[in-house]
């Protein structure tokens, strides 16, 4: 057998009979009368018996609230089915299970700020900040906004606001006014806490100037409540509405206990934005019990989080793993969270954090393995990381060099789990699996309870073949809808105009032999030279494999009547884009892919435009090649790096 029909990584026996998807399965097996030998089996049930498999997730999970009798009502709508609809919860209290003295949230600002805070301390301070929001008069459904670095009183604030049934909404506090206009301007929040400022990369970043145009341009505020962070002194002269944290919630010091709210499972709990690079951003309504129940099932089955570990991603508060990570609580799981440069710290930090903290779930993004690679890190000789298990990566595809480099020189002893979903679910469509195998460059499996599916132009299902990601049987986590959207017209376009009944992604994927995916971009990027699609991921891993290339970004051009393929490359600082790093370039991609994949043109750029959670933008690259407007900069975290795509004179011809 070559080393390329074996696996990267093989769980124990030992790991396999302690992880809780067996423990799972076996109670499933038990409660149901049906046989679950192992994760196929398991996965099928899941789809076919949605009712049996989703009230287990609610029992295994140990739920708190009221199920009642019925599971799933209009199972053939999609949109329109409903999930538990006689429920009665809160998402609130589901976190907040325990107040004892162990740590609910560990806090590190680069290495300015570390922090921690106790799961009995956390709910007191939570207590406190609701009965201040209450005071303001917030009540179920008005809209509680943060534009806050990833920190502790970032998760009080959305618990405070669920634990009323108001909707909470974020943006990071690296957004500019306009960004954030135009996101909390369509959600009119009532109260909006932000902080003063927010270090990065060893600078300090004030936010209180934007913070003064922001409330100026939001009606709807009530309260401004102001976080120090960065601050020993703060003048608030200037920003309408605006009391200091300690201020905001001092008239109730001697308040302990919290008055939850039972719900309807599909009560509104958050409002996520899309990226907004092609208009003002979508903003999506995610219910408490759909992302209770998803977020249970994700992190207990599939990431194998047990109560005392220890949960880290690096996220912002602006992208869905930040809605993501804070679940982890309502597992069991301690918090670590992270604000600034992942690179602080001569590019150890977070592995410094995992060693100092006793990380046992370490989430990042494929760039950030990439980069790790590129700088020559080897975790592995640096750090211990003894008590890592799982190290999650997102945001794009992870290529099968990132996998080789994870097990050389971070750990060979843990689940690689690459996972894929998004804002539109709040959570993963394919993810990892503690009890299966990882196998180089795949994502290990479809999401339990998610009918994944990829289907060819056709609505045909392919096997071993690039095609859409479908998802073709409802599920709890769907949106309820869009904010402002009353006849739910938008919302059916973005998802089920493709197939009707089904939800289209926009993933270009195949589902692999061993039933793991590989995800190769964005549908709506993919190119079509000569009407064959590529996805732009598989361009992206071959040039990426040159140590001249930091990162780079492909687009098809309109040309002539066709496409042709054009890549433009960010190099290490001080080399020039000659002939021959052009020639190497297409031939690497030649050699590994096909002749269609090789650009027609290859052009150097100082930057590579991103948005804010770090995915590049080849939608927008390609409108300014196209002489279009980018409708909504604001989503981009550099926007002045879409000059470099601009007006260039080696594509007139």
């Amino acid at each position: 057998m070559s080393i390329k029909d074996q696996p990267l990584w093989q769980p124990s026996a030992e790991r396999v009979a302690a992880a809780r998807i067996t423990e799972f399965a076996r109670r499933a097996q038990s409660r149901w009368g049906v046989s679950l030998p192992d994760y196929a089996a398991l996965y099928a049930w899941s789809i076919d018996q949605p009712e049996q498999f989703w009230t287990s997730v609610w029992e295994y999970g140990g739920v708190i609230g009221e199920r009642g009798q019925t599971v799933l009502i209009d199972r053939e709508r999609m949109p329109g089915a409903k999930w538990f609809p006689e429920a009665r919860l809160n998402f609130a209290q589901n976190l907040l299970r325990s107040r004892d003295e162990q740590d609910a949230l560990v806090f590190w600002g680069e290495d300015r700020v570390k922090n921690r805070m106790s799961r009995g301390e956390l709910y007191c301070r939570v207590a406190q900040f609701a009965a201040a929001l209450r005071e303001q008069g917030v009540g179920k459904g008005d809209r509680v906004a943060a534009y806050m670095p990833n920190m502790p009183e970032t998760v009080i604030a959305m618990l405070a606001a669920a634990s009323i049934g108001a909707i909470f909404t974020s943006a990071s506090p690296d957004f500019g006014v306009q960004g954030v206009l135009d996101r909390f301007g369509q959600t009119e929040p009532k109260v909006l806490i932000a902080c003063d400022g927010y270090y990065y990369n060893g600078k300090t970043v004030d936010c209180l100037g934007k913070l003064a145009e922001i409330a100026a341009s939001l009606p709807s505020l009530k309260r401004v409540v102001v976080v120090p962070y960065v601050y020993a002194q703060h003048e608030l002269s200037a920003i309408a509405h605006a009391r200091m944290l300690v201020d905001f919630v001092a008239p109730h010091q001697a308040v302990t206990e919290i008055v939850f709210e039972p719900l309807p499972f599909d009560h509104p709990l958050y409002i996520m934005y899309s990226s907004g690079t092609t208009g003002v951003p979508k903003c999506i309504v995610h219910s408490a019990g759909g992302a209770l129940l998803q977020h249970l099932k994700e992190h207990m089955l599939h990431t194998d989080v047990k109560p005392g570990d220890r949960l880290f991603y690096f996220t912002t508060c602006g992208w869905m793993m930040w809605n993501w990570l804070v679940s982890g609580l309502a597992a069991g799981a301690t918090l670590l969270l992270y604000d600034g440069s992942p690179f602080a710290g001569g590019n150890r930090i977070l592995f410094d954090y995992a060693d100092a903290e006793g990380m046992t779930h370490f989430g990042t993004s494929a760039k950030f393995i990439d980069a790790c690679a590129k700088f020559g890190l080897k975790p592995k000789q640096s750090h211990s990381l003894a008590t890592v298990r799982v190290l999650m990566s997102t945001g794009s595809p992870l290529v099968p060099e990132g996998f080789d480099y994870v097990y050389r020189d971070i750990k060979a002893d843990l689940q690689l789990s690459s996972i894929s979903g998004g804002t539109d679910i709040l959570s993963c469509f394919v993810l990892g699996c503690p009890i299966l195998p990882v196998w180089r460059g795949e994502i290990q499996c479809r999401g339990l309870g998610m009918a994944v599916d990829v289907w060819d132009d056709d609505g045909r299902p392919v096997r071993g073949e690039k095609g859409e990601l479908v998802c073709t049987q409802p599920f709890p986590v769907m949106p309820i809808g869009f904010w402002n959207d009353a006849d739910g017209a938008k919302y059916r376009a973005a998802y089920f105009e493709r197939f009707p009944n089904v939800w289209c992604h926009g993933d270009f994927c195949e589902i692999t032999e061993h039933g793991g995916v590989i995800i190769y971009g964005r549908s709506d990027a993919t190119l079509n030279p000569g009407g064959v699609r590529i996805g732009t991921a598989e361009i992206y891993r071959q040039v990426e494999k040159l140590q001249e290339v930091v990162e780079s970004l492909v687009i098809g051009q309109d040309w002539q009547g066709d496409v042709r393929v054009v890549l433009f490359v960010k190099l290490r600082d001080g080399l020039v884009l000659d002939d021959d790093l052009v020639r190497r370039i297409r031939q690497t991609i030649r050699d590994n892919t096909t002749p269609r994949h090789v650009p027609a043109k290859v052009l150097q750029v100082a930057d590579i435009p991103r948005t804010k959670s770090g995915k590049i933008v080849e939608l927008a690259v390609r409108n300014v090649v196209h002489g279009q407007p980018v409708k909504n900069i604001e989503a981009l975290a550099n926007p002045e790096a879409l000059a470099h795509f601009r007006d260039r004179a080696e594509l007139a011809s």
